[in-house]
């Protein structure tokens, strides 16, 4: 595992992971949309085997266990051991459906090949994407397919931009950060990602931007109240350790923001990616 990717274990497992599993139920539903979608465009069917990259607290290994059936085979990874102990505990009753501590960037698949390989915000985060796609390729049989999803541009993705402007406003500027560098945004060109997919082994290679609607029962504010643990404003008042009159303040305003939405659903542009491999 690279330097690059060791952050990324050490920033999912002691950071974000401990923060995605108590927020599990809203982040599941919040992301609901586009897991069915992954799952719809892969087409998954009994008897398939199946490996999910980044599968985080477990929701995505559950739904294709569900699809595969107990003919069939999942095989979930993510380099989060915080986040693969949940997931464990979520598939316990498919004991077709394995959930594995690994990077799927170098991690040596054994044999036979995989029927299909999806994941739902999981490649977003390789040190090296080519390295990572040839080895992601060289686990899937020849005619086996590839859906993932990634998140599309960084100013049709208000879930992001908002509470970063606000956090910013009410704290300062965070460090800068390369949205070329691993993370949620690493992989937004369609083009660049498709050039990527085809110099590792794929074919019929086809990316499409969805504008997409993502929400919570309970509207902005509870929108609003994810936000302040998860994403850029999240990370904001960790760097400047703000009090809670703040984070109070913080949360008010991106409630606030959130609500402009037309039913509180906050627009989102999603990349869904599909590939054949050669």
């Amino acid at each position: 595992m690279s330097q690059a990717n060791h952050d990324q274990e050490d920033f999912w497992t002691n950071n974000a992971g401990p923060t995605w599993v108590a927020y599990e139920g809203p982040m599941d539903t919040f992301l609901a949309p586009v897991l069915d979608e992954v799952l719809s465009r892969a087409g998954l069917q009994n008897g398939h085997r199946v490996l999910d990259i980044g599968c985080g607290t477990g929701g995505s290994a559950v739904q294709a266990g569900d699809a595969v059936g107990p003919d069939g085979q999942v095989m979930a990874v993510d380099i989060s051991a915080t986040m693969v102990a949940r997931a464990r505990e979520r598939t316990a009753a498919q004991p077709w459906v394995s959930i594995e501590l690994a990077d799927a960037a170098d991690h040596p698949f054994q044999m036979p090949p995989f029927d299909h390989v999806i994941s739902r915000f999981g490649m977003m985060f390789f040190a090296d994407n080519d390295a990572a796609f040839e080895n992601i390729s060289s686990a899937i049989k020849p005619g086996g397919k590839l859906t993932f999803a990634t998140w599309g541009q960084i100013q049709a993705n208000p879930w992001f931009t908002l509470p970063a402007q606000i956090a910013k406003a009410h704290l300062g500027a965070p460090p800068k950060t390369d949205p070329d560098e691993p993370g949620p945004f690493a992989l937004r060109d369609i083009a660049k990602t498709r050039a990527i997919l085809e110099r590792a082994g794929f074919k019929d290679v086809k990316g499409v931007a969805a504008n997409m609607e993502l929400t919570l029962p309970g509207g902005a504010k509870e929108i609003a109240a994810l936000s302040i643990h998860v994403g850029p404003a999240a990370g904001t008042i960790k760097h400047f350790e703000a009090d809670q009159p703040a984070q109070t303040r913080i949360q008010s305003a991106m409630t606030e923001a959130f609500a402009q939405f037309d039913d509180h659903a906050i627009p989102a542009e999603i990349n869904f990616f599909t590939a054949t491999k050669s």
